[in-house]
């Protein structure tokens, strides 16, 4: 029988070819994806990131703000004026790039460091140029050699990173160096440009870019009403929901505000607070995962925090600020196999959370959409290297260790290439 499918499904069932051909699936875009099974019946605590989960950030209009106030605050520093010219180019940067602090590189790696691409600037390194910097075309991680670029804040940092090398490159006055340039009398490392960049983002993060958002917020932040039906659904009388944030009271006050200014179910327009029992501000993950800091409550009339740390059970849709994994589950009566929590930070969010509290993880991937989508498209090609692929499985099986020649398969690895 064929199902009926809406085009809003129209894409799932081309997903993955012939495999689930006549089942119904919803577009992959509004689908959840595991690697492991999970029971949402045995969840009882609810926990959100805000920043990029809760909170989406409109793409490139939120990127293009922070490279500007990148660039703009190491114009001041003292880089070169002409750095203002450069604009940001969304489809240039990903997460998950290495920067090598040693050869002023971007690379992609993959899960066994063998090095996929590596570009000097915008310059793409052949095969060859890539062997003399990194024999067998392979780079183990070194914490303090590698920057690893993991997190979507940091896709404006490897655009400029980018940008100023390839400025130097470029310009006759820069001499190359193997690990940086010389200007003049002056020597600038690789290393100390990323030094320079890195100060620029806490710089940024401490205020500006925030302050900035604020002022301009429903140009950067998409406003969905179904948010509020999610938290209103997760929300009965054996779970809890949470929000767990690194930003501080008075950004995340103004983004929840905005976020939850929407009439709800009832229609009535509730204070954001209303839709979680729980709330941390000023969180400092990884290290709430870890040894943490005090927890202490915040007066919600003036945003500062109140002396002492609170000791007692915490108060529904009160907020408040820093202490630790340890503390919190404690204190909301949790154990970790209770916890769900969804963040988009894979180390910061997902990893430290899950390997030392045990909790649940829910990871917000939204590069993974595209990645669908050229799968889908390609979806012809994906089958045809299926099929090569059993043609050179047919071609081996009658093979065992007393068999003297193999058979001409270079023929289907010239087609596989």
């Amino acid at each position: 029988m064929q199902l009926s499918l809406t085009n809003d499904d129209l894409d799932a069932q081309c997903l993955y070819g012939n495999l689930h051909r006549g089942k119904y699936q919803r577009r992959t875009k509004n689908r959840i994806f595991v690697n492991r099974s999970l029971r949402l019946d045995r969840i009882r605590f609810f926990g959100f990131d805000m920043d990029y989960t809760l909170a989406s950030y409109k793409s490139p209009q939120y990127e293009e703000l922070a490279f500007k106030i990148l660039r703009d605050r190491l114009i001041e520093f003292g880089y070169p004026q002409e750095l203002s010219q450069f604009e940001y180019e969304p489809s240039f940067p990903v997460r998950g790039l290495w920067f090598d602090q040693q050869y002023g590189t971007l690379m992609k790696i993959d899960q066994f460091g063998n090095i996929l691409m590596c570009l000097v600037g915008f310059k793409v390194l052949s095969n060859e140029q890539i062997g003399e910097l990194y024999p067998n075309r392979f780079i183990k991680y070194e914490k303090d050699r590698i920057r690893v670029m993991s997190t979507l804040f940091d896709l404006p940092e490897i655009y400029l990173l980018a940008c100023i090398i390839h400025y130097m490159h470029s310009n006759d006055a820069y001499i190359k160096e193997p690990n940086g340039v010389k200007y003049q009398s002056l020597y600038i490392s690789y290393k100390s440009v990323l030094q320079d960049v890195e100060e620029a983002m806490s710089w940024m993060h401490m205020g500006e870019l925030k302050k900035q958002t604020m002022a301009n917020i429903g140009k950067y932040i998409e406003q969905n009403p179904k948010l509020l039906v999610l938290l209103d659904k997760l929300r009965t009388d054996r779970t809890n929901v949470f929000l767990l944030t690194n930003s501080d009271y008075e950004y995340s006050d103004a983004v929840m505000k905005y976020l939850c200014n929407l009439p709800d179910k009832d229609g009535n327009v509730r204070h954001w607070t209303s839709y979680f029992d729980y709330i941390v501000v000023d969180a400092k993950k990884p290290v709430f995962f870890q040894e943490g800091t005090l927890m202490r409550a915040v007066d919600m009339s003036t945003g500062r925090y109140k002396m002492g740390q609170i000791a007692g059970p915490l108060e529904r849709s009160k907020i408040y600020a820093g202490g630790s994994s340890a503390t919190f589950t404690h204190l909301i009566g949790a154990q970790g196999k209770d916890v769900l929590y969804t963040g988009d930070h894979i180390f910061g969010d997902i990893l430290k959370s899950k390997r030392q509290v045990g909790w649940k993880t829910f990871l917000v991937v939204p590069e993974l959409l595209n990645e669908i989508y050229v799968w889908k498209k390609k979806n012809s090609l994906f089958e045809r290297l299926n099929e090569l692929d059993n043609e050179l499985a047919d071609k081996y099986k009658d093979l065992n260790i007393a068999s003297s020649s193999k058979p001409d398969v270079s023929q289907l690895h010239k087609e596989i290439r």
